[in-house]
This record gives C-alpha cells, structure tokens and sequence, in this order.
C-alpha cells in the first residue's frame, strides 16, 4: 500500500491544474445539472403527484438526497484531488477492472451520450427558432426536415465547443460562466413572467385527482435524473485551486439547484395552474413568456416572447454540453495515463494546456450518436442490422425517441457506478485509514449518509431498469465489451502511482 505522502503527491493530469476558483466549479456543476430537463420534464411529475405541493415536495426531496450526495463525493474529491473522480475512487477503493471499465463506459456511451442529447436539443430549439419545415407538405416530412437540422446544429455546436476547449482550462471556464450567467437570467426571465400572468385557482386540485401509475417513485427518479451532474465536479478536482473549494461547490450547487428548480416549478403552477401543467403541457415555459409578453406589450411582442424560450433552452444545453465536455475529457486523462489501449487520451498538449486527443475522442463518439440515434435513417440502419441477427427492433417510440431510448438503455449502467462509487467510499476508509482527509464525514453522518446514497442508488437502478426492460442491453452490451477491451489494455509502466494497489 502505498504511504499517504505518495498517494498525495500522486498524478493529476497536466500542468493546468489550479485555475479554477469556488465560481468556475459552481458554473461548471450548475451548467451541466441545469440542461433542458427543467423545462419539459415538470409536466410529467405534475402527472405523477396528486398535489402541486406534493410535486415541490418530491424536488425539494431529489435535492436532499443530492446535497447527501454531494457530502460523500466532497470527502473522496478532497482525499484524491485527481483527474478523473470516480475513475480514481474506484481504481483504488475496488480494483483497476472497476475504474477501466467506468472510464471506457463514460466514453462508449454514458458522458458522450448526453452531450449529444444536448446537441441535439439544442439543435431542435435551434429548428423551432427559424422556423424549419414550417413549408412542409406533411407532418411526416416536417419531423424529417427538422431532425435533418437539428442533427447538423448538434454536430456543429460539438464541434464548436470542442474546438474552444481546444485552449485550455482558462477559454472552457470563461465560456462556461458566460453560458451560466446567460442560462440563469433566462429562468429569472420565466420567473418575473410568471407573476405577471398569475392563473386562477393556480393550486387547487381536483377532487377526482390521482396520481399517475408510476407515482410518487415514478416523480422521484424524473427528478433524480433532473439532478444529475453534480458529481461531474469530481472529474476536474486537480483543476482547483484551493481543493477545500470542492467541498464548498458541490454543497454550495446542490442547494442553489434545488432553490432553482423549486422557484421556477412554483412559477409553472403559478402561472399555468396545477390541474393545467398535468395536460403534457411541455410548453409551459413557452406559453408563460407569450402571455407575459403579449399582455406587456400586444400580440407581436407576444410571439418575441414565444420564440425567447427557444434562445433561452438553447443557451442552457450549450452550458450543458461544455461543462460535459470540459468535465469527460478529464475522466479519460487517468485513463489513457494507466491502460495502453487508451494511451492516446492520456496525451496532454503543454502548449494549448489540454487533453487534445480526449477532447477529440469524446466529440467523435457524440458526433457519432446523433448521427446513429438522432436520425431516421441512422435508427433504421440499427433495426435492419439487429433484424440481420434476428433481434427484435428497439421500441424507439415507446421511449420517446433516439436519445431518450438511448439513455434509458445506459441508466442502470450510470446507476451501478454511481452505486459503486458510495461502496468504494467504505474500502477507501479502511485502504488508506491515515491519509489526510480535509473533509471527512464522521458520526454519526458515517456511515449513515453513505449508507443513504448507495441505497439512493439502488432504487435509481432499480427504477432504471423497471422503465428500460430489455432496451438496457443498449448500456450493457457497451460495458460488457470492455471486458475484453481491459485484457487486452495492458497497464502502462510506471503509471501506477496514482491509484495504484501495491
């Protein structure tokens, strides 16, 4: 084993390390959670709650349970401040197989699958601005049209990004708090809005009000999915710095998150009314701005407002994507240092100060996505080749979609690292009882918070599964191909010291 004075003065990645302050970790962490779910996903809880308060309730709950969360990672971030977070905890908390084939499952198909689902929202909102397939002969060639497009803006949004973050921490960290400013503005935006165009009888409920079959479980793993990113800080900790900054991010982010998403639902049942935003009203955001705007101003002034939420849902899921790009390429640094095969994503340019070849990798991957999933023609050639081998076709409009088939398929696989990593948490205490721990939870909140955020994770996992079915194979198959991949991978000599077992 080794003594807590290698393993603090263990590898981080590159020498860009220590520039990022307390802010750019907040950006970082608020800019990915805050993508597009805030906006189409409340109408879905509304269905599943009986009650308005029931619905702030499951949220204010979900935040709870990711500030208990977040006090877990902020102990393991500030024990092992190096590239890659749950690569490491699990590399060194379990064994070397485990942070492989978490890392090889970030990139094949958990971290590179959202950056192309915001892609490629961004890129529908991108259609919904100007218009695209408003000529269309039918609503067939309309959805064409549009998907055509929105796949090209997505390519091109990754590709953009990618390029910024070409030039190092300094360029990604500006443009984030850029996006976050701008993203958070906008839901202010909706706010205000709200309150100018209160609905009557906003929260009242009618007596023949149920909730939806799923329920309130069914409400809290929406939200859960609402939340995630907040670990994603973990990824960059050597970026930091002062690393007790970590502790205060990700505390500090969970609770302005779900400050967040509680006062913008209030403003949808607010404005929109309860019994109201249960009719899949996904446009919530829209129709709270075009009222806004038409009562501020006439019916021109009204449709400004209607095409401001597109701008605003836009801005949010480029956030999104840049700090999972920023953040990814951080997670494949470790790896490619520790695993031949990946050598190429350990490459750092000391002249840009990034991981240029991770940078390139995870975009091509996502690129690779939107064109697979995101189109028709890609969703048709993956039916014809499962039809070739005599499986049936995946039920892409039972779940809603490309993306959403696609991260339905990889959830159980998010939700068994995530489960993992709180087990690695107890190994760690007992691997390295004396290394220095600027954080570290004690009793009785260890091993009771711990405790709580693995069983957390097992209901993720279970729900996960439940909604998935046998469409989990689609995060399955990628992971169990990294098996072989770890046989073969080789670990490069010499590289052991950052998590190494010895």
């Amino acid at each position: 084993m080794s003594d807590s004075k290698s393993e603090s003065q263990a590898w981080t990645g590159g020498p860009a390390h220590g520039q990022l302050s307390l802010w750019d970790t907040v950006s970082i962490i608020v800019g990915i959670v805050i993508g597009s779910s805030i906006f189409t996903i409340p109408t879905i809880i509304f269905i599943r709650v009986a009650s308005p308060w029931e619905a702030l309730a499951v949220w204010a709950f979900g935040g709870l349970l990711s500030f208990i969360g977040a006090l877990c990672y902020a102990e393991l971030a500030t024990t092992y401040p190096r590239y890659g977070g749950d690569y490491v905890y699990l590399t060194r908390g379990l064994d070397r197989p485990f942070g492989f084939l978490f890392g090889w499952s970030q990139l094949a198909v958990i971290l590179t699958a959202s950056t192309g689902a915001m892609a490629f929202i961004f890129g529908e909102y991108c259609a919904a601005l100007f218009d695209i397939g408003k000529d269309a002969l039918n609503d067939s060639q309309r959805s064409a049209e549009i998907a055509d497009f929105a796949a090209k803006a997505g390519i091109g949004a990754i590709v953009g990004l990618t390029a910024l973050n070409f030039f190092g921490v300094v360029i990604g960290k500006w443009l984030q708090n850029g996006l976050v400013i701008i993203k958070l503005l906008g839901l202010a935006l909706i706010v205000l809005a709200a309150m100018i165009v209160p609905a009557e009888n906003a929260f009242e409920v009618n007596p023949d009000t149920t909730r939806g079959q799923s329920g309130i479980p069914g409400a809290m793993i929406l939200v859960l999915y609402a939340f995630g990113g907040w670990n994603d800080a973990a990824f960059v900790a050597a970026d930091l710095r002062d690393r007790r900054n970590i502790t205060r991010a990700l505390l500090l982010s969970t609770v302005g998150i779900t400050v967040i998403y509680l006062v913008v639902n209030f403003a949808y049942i607010y404005a929109i009314g309860f019994e109201t935003g249960r009719q899949f009203k996904f446009t919530m955001p829209k129709d709270i701005l075009t009222a806004a705007f038409t009562k501020i101003g006439g019916e021109d002034f009204g449709a400004f407002g209607g095409k401001l939420i597109s701008v605003i849902v836009m801005i949010s899921a480029l956030g999104a994507m840049n700090g999972l790009i920023f953040t990814g390429s951080r997670v494949y640094l470790p790896l490619g240092k520790e695993h031949r095969v990946f050598g190429f994503l350990g490459y750092w340019n000391q002249t840009l100060k990034a991981p240029i070849l991770a940078l390139m990798a995870q975009a091509l991957v996502s690129i690779g996505m939107i064109l697979a999933v995101g189109t028709q023609i890609g969703r048709d050639g993956i039916d014809a080749y499962l039809a070739m081998v005599s499986i049936p076709p995946i039920p892409w409009r039972e779940h809603f979609g490309g993306f959403n088939t696609l991260f339905d398929g990889s959830a159980p696989v998010f939700w068994i690292f995530f489960l993992l990593t709180g087990i690695s948490m107890f190994a760690l205490r007992a691997r390295d009882p004396n290394i220095p721990r600027p954080f570290m939870l004690k009793a009785p909140f260890y091993p009771t918070l711990p405790i709580i955020f693995c069983g957390m994770c097992l209901f993720g996992f279970w729900s996960a599964m439940t909604t998935a079915g046998w469409v989990s194979l689609l995060g399955f198959v990628p992971l169990f191909l990294g098996v072989p991949l770890y046989l073969l991978s080789g670990q490069v000599s010499g590289s052991g010291e950052t998590t190494s077992h010895d």
